[in-house]
């Protein structure tokens, strides 16, 4: 008996899926958060199917924008000021709820990556 409750068990946690509706937040304006050795980093972007206008810092940093898919994307600055400025970004959609998502970033060909979450403002 205790088998077959273990089985069931498991096979509704193999069910679980978290929520990804990437598509409403291809475009839009936003702000997020990004945590980096325990200091919070906010910003506010407005974004469109094929560039992003970021301000940080009273510092606007515009990109291209290139969709692998609905939850992933490739960002490349558009006027770089520095080596780092000129390596491409991957971001990819972890999870959505119906105002913010929470997204994985690195630079392209990286391995290590930060976390952050999103909200939709507009």
């Amino acid at each position: 008996m205790k088998f077959l409750l273990l089985i069931l068990l498991l096979s509704f946690v193999s069910c679980y899926e978290t929520a990804r509706d990437c598509k409403d937040y291809k475009t839009g304006e936003f702000y997020s958060e990004v945590i980096i050795n325990d200091e919070l980093f906010k910003s506010k972007f407005k974004r469109s199917e094929a560039l992003q206008v970021e301000t940080y810092n009273n510092k606007i940093d515009s990109s291209q924008l290139r969709w692998i898919n609905n939850c992933e994307v490739i960002f490349k600055t558009i006027k770089p000021k520095n080596m780092a400025e000129r390596k491409d970004i991957h971001l990819k959609i972890l999870t959505t709820t119906d105002s913010s998502y929470t997204f994985e970033y690195s630079y392209v060909g990286e391995t290590k990556k930060q976390k952050g979450i999103a909200y939709k403002i507009k």
